[in-house]
């Protein structure tokens, strides 16, 4: 028997569609840090509307299979190392849903999706965005892992399967780096960034505002810039999730337009 708040959600969708976010989350100190990308953050979540849940597709969450976290209470996880003290001791606290988990595994056909109920929880990838975006913590969390084996197409169709959510007041939210060379990072704040960098984040924004998502999602690798700013494809991949629960009719908008670290590309953006 699905609970009262898991039955309102589905017989009283938002009379409004809800947005498909990608974030580019960076360091984790950006968590705790006080910058012109945490305070677009802050302003994000009073420009659309406040979801019912949260669905985050983290690169830090690799996986045989795509799993969804199922917990009541998912922990918040420290997946990183040679931080500050004070970064290791933020915790996120929001709250899960094995009822709309479990609705969302319903929802989309195929592929299957598996559930977690202990292995995994938040990841830095989630709740260091998360923190900043929606800081009470007071709106259910889940995180669906990456099938790192699989084929672009494959995560695009995933991405298509979970557009319905969009519906049912559920925010899909992309979190990873359309640039990430961790080989090449330079730590200073203000590290001027690498010229083949700058050349990709041209490239890709160009792409994205001709709606060309084909190029975006199968030739970002097909120039040297390229291929020294995706590198791996873990902070790429939950872009595809994005454009692939978006439509032709939602407005494309750059929130956030930054290199950090010489490397690292914090573009943020919003489909509909």
């Amino acid at each position: 028997m699905l609970k009262d708040g898991l039955n309102k959600l589905m017989s009283h969708p938002n009379s409004e569609r809800m947005p498909v976010l990608f974030i580019g989350h960076g360091s984790p100190m950006n968590a705790i840090a006080n910058n012109s990308y945490t305070r677009m953050l802050n302003q994000l979540a009073g420009k659309i509307p406040r979801p019912k849940a949260i669905l985050v597709i983290s690169a830090h969450w690799m996986t045989e299979g795509s799993w969804i976290t199922e917990m009541e209470s998912p922990k918040t996880i420290h997946d990183f190392y040679g931080f500050p003290e004070p970064l290791y001791q933020v915790q996120y606290p929001a709250p899960g849903s094995p009822e709309i988990a479990k609705m969302i595994r319903e929802t989309v056909v195929n592929p299957k999706i598996h559930p977690d109920t202990e292995a995994w929880g938040l990841d830095h990838g989630t709740w260091s965005v998360l923190k900043n975006l929606y800081p009470k913590s007071d709106i259910p969390v889940m995180q669906l892992s990456l099938y790192m084996a699989k084929p672009a197409e494959y995560h695009i169709q995933l991405g298509n399967e979970l557009s319905k959510l969009r519906d049912k007041g559920i925010l899909i939210l992309g979190s990873g780096n359309l640039i990430h060379n961790l080989r090449r990072i330079r730590w200073e704040e203000d590290a001027k960034p690498y010229d083949w960098a700058i050349e990709f984040d041209s490239w890709i924004k160009e792409r994205l505002i001709a709606r060309d998502f084909s190029a975006v999602l199968n030739d970002f690798q097909k120039t040297e810039a390229g291929k020294l700013s995706v590198p791996t494809l873990d902070h790429y991949l939950p872009l595809h999730y994005i454009l692939g629960a978006s439509n032709s009719s939602d407005e494309l908008k750059f929130e956030h337009e930054e290199l950090q670290n010489g490397s690292i590309s914090m573009m943020s953006l919003r489909l509909g």
